[in-house]
């Protein structure tokens, strides 16, 4: 049996019976772990997980560790926010490549309209909860996607890696079809 968990904290993995938690391959970070372990890689990487931050990467990370339950290649980046503009466009070319680019940003959430503008392929974006001030939990990103001048650009709720995986399996899924 294989399966994916989600949301999954340290305390409540914690309390599983050891009988269990010895056959879940669990990541803190993303809270996300793997009874049964992931499908095997295969096909080329057409998909990128950037995270715009280092505080975002809990996000990324779980949108990544989806992808790879799922077997699907992909490229992961991190700390290449608009903050520091040259560390996104040292990606720029290799982003170009790609069919799907899943953007996770918290603040203003900059990042995924930056790179929609700078790519051809399907940007997803990814508002977090991260931030201070008038961030509010993750709302400021969220209204800033929601209001991007970026056509094309998809969004999700805050927060939400798991989503974003999803939603970028079904884009290449039907691509793969067509």
């Amino acid at each position: 049996m294989r399966m994916l968990l989600t949301r999954l904290s340290p305390d409540q993995f914690e309390q599983l019976p050891q009988s269990h938690r010895s056959r879940i391959d669990f990541e803190p970070i993303s809270r996300t772990g793997y009874l049964g372990g992931p499908h095997e890689l295969s096909g080329e990487q057409r998909l990128a997980v950037v995270a715009a931050g280092t505080s975002d990467v809990f996000v990324s990370r779980e949108a990544a560790r989806t992808l790879r339950y799922y077997g699907v290649p992909h490229v992961e980046m991190t700390d290449v926010g608009v903050a520091g503009l040259w560390r996104l466009l040292e990606r720029v070319e290799e982003l170009r490549r790609m069919s799907v680019v899943i953007a996770v940003a918290g603040m203003d959430a900059a990042l995924p309209t930056v790179l929609a503008g700078l790519v051809s392929c399907t940007v997803i974006g990814v508002p977090t909860s991260v931030g201070y001030g008038v961030a509010t939990g993750g709302r400021a990103a969220l209204h800033a996607l929601l209001a991007s001048c970026a056509p094309g650009l998809l969004v999700t709720n805050i927060d939400n890696g798991y989503g974003a995986a999803c939603a970028a399996l079904r884009i290449l899924r039907v691509a793969a079809a067509g």
